[in-house]
């Protein structure tokens, strides 16, 4: 278990890719916290799962666009289970799918402040245990939508761009700190989220309906974007830092964001 010792905090850790990824991390040897908004008992459940590997667990509740509710949950953290070593700003929400012209203000603030603004805030909030450990590591989840920025998806697209750049940034600011920075953008994804989007978009109600236009004949999975966030964070990565790991299959066009 190569990540023996380390403590990570997930945000957005409840279901889909987060809770992929919480679960994946724990089975390489790491504690996790998790955190959530409003799923309480399906946080609760992540804990108890990854208690039954032998891991610790705790589940922390906070949105994350919200200053003041992610500082008392990095204090919270840091007393509970001590400070984190493995940040993932995995959090995030989906915009309504209209274009500039007809998008809502204040649907533009929400998404932006939960992709960008709360990856920030999170992200301050625990540098100060992430620089206490010889190796930190932070992942920022974001999209194939920034390779096209797609019409009607505005808040989305410049919330995922606005949060590549923080991640860019991060890495040359820290690097020095012994702490790696990297993106992982997923695909279209067999989530909740990501079968609400194909409904709407591909009008399928079945999201593995799209299974032969997608690339190695399958929708992308969550457990496939974990296995990328754990190499990343992973001793075997010595030298990856400020990149972007777009999971795509490799296909010309990434299809649904």
């Amino acid at each position: 278990m190569s990540l023996t010792g380390r403590l990570a905090l997930v945000t957005g850790g409840s279901r889909g890719i987060g809770r992929a990824i919480a679960l994946t991390l724990a089975k390489e040897g790491a504690d996790v916290a998790i955190n959530f908004r409003r799923e309480a008992g399906e946080a609760e459940a992540v804990v108890e799962t990854i208690r039954k590997l032998g891991r610790k667990a705790e589940a922390f509740q906070a949105s994350v666009d919200s200053v003041e509710e992610v500082q008392h949950m990095a204090a919270q953290v840091k007393s509970q289970m001590g400070p984190i070593s493995l940040l993932v700003n995995n959090a995030g929400i989906a915009s309504r799918g209209q274009s500039v012209g007809d998008t809502d203000p204040t649907e533009m603030a929400r998404v932006v402040g939960v992709h960008a603004f709360g990856a920030f805030y999170v992200t301050q909030a625990f540098l100060p245990q992430l620089r206490a450990h010889k190796r930190g590591d932070v992942i920022m989840i974001s999209s194939v939508a920034t390779l096209k920025h797609a019409a009607n998806g505005a808040p989305y697209n410049m919330g995922k761009a606005a949060l590549e750049a923080l991640a860019m940034t991060l890495a040359k600011e820290e690097v020095g700190n012994g702490i790696y920075v990297n993106v992982v953008a997923p695909p279209l994804t067999d989530t909740d989220m990501g079968g609400r989007l194909a409904k709407a978009v591909a009008r399928v109600g079945d999201i593995h309906e799209l299974d032969s236009k997608m690339p190695f004949g399958h929708v992308c999975s969550p457990q496939e974007i974990a296995n990328v966030v754990a190499f990343l964070v992973s001793p075997q990565n010595t030298y990856v830092s400020g990149e972007k790991i777009s999971v795509y299959g490799g296909a010309d066009r990434p299809g649904l964001a």
